[in-house]
């Protein structure tokens, strides 16, 4: 999302009260994530080596005390993904090619297409958490009137939106630089996303 909504979330979050290390542990369940290649269909260029990942049901939401979104915000951030938005996804395709990015559902549920129309369309819902890295076109295609994800980078990488081909050659030059992220967004330095992307790297 654009900077004005980052910083629009930013201003929230400094008068939300968020869980703590201990509360947000309870929250998470330790998910296998099902990992997804998308090939370049010739306008999408999708990532050349790391796949798509999606983890079902990793977050906890039927707490009463901090509302859904806060929930996956804070636990982004704890993992170093900040940056973070909260609203719908775009219903065009799209994709960043100088960062990843992963979607936390908060709230509702959507088919999202991954991948680009060559992709694989998912069915979400809240508790789902989706990484998606550089290159990785997405789209909403339909929702439910409450669906709302948190959306969030890692601390390498600048924001950007491709969404024309005449952008493409540039973009998958870029797409081929962006650094592997430090941290799994939902499972911290542990987690399966950076054993998933070390070995696509080695192929």
């Amino acid at each position: 999302m654009p900077v004005k909504d980052q910083i629009k979330n930013f201003a929230k979050k400094l008068v939300e009260e968020q869980p703590d290390a201990a509360t947000l542990r309870g929250l998470v369940r330790a998910r296998k994530p099902t990992a997804m290649h998308f090939r370049d269909d010739g306008i999408v260029p999708n990532h050349p080596r790391f796949p798509a990942l999606l983890y079902r049901g990793a977050v906890k939401l039927n707490g009463r005390r901090f509302p859904p979104e806060v929930v996956i915000d804070t636990l982004f951030d704890t993992n170093g993904w900040g940056r973070s938005w909260r609203d719908t996804v775009y219903d065009f395709v799209h994709y960043h090619s100088q960062i990843h990015e992963v979607m936390g559902v908060a709230r509702g549920t959507a088919r999202i297409e991954c991948g680009g129309i060559k992709g694989r369309i998912l069915k979400l819902k809240a508790g789902d958490v989706l990484v998606l890295p550089a290159g990785t076109g997405h789209r909403l295609i339909e929702s439910s009137r409450d669906f709302m994800v948190v959306g969030a980078y890692p601390q390498d990488g600048t924001y950007d939106e491709c969404t024309d081909t005449r952008q493409r050659p540039d973009a998958v030059k870029r797409i081929a630089k962006v650094r592997k992220p430090k941290m799994d967004p939902v499972l911290g330095s542990g987690g399966p996303l950076l054993a998933a992307w070390r070995s696509a790297q080695l192929r």
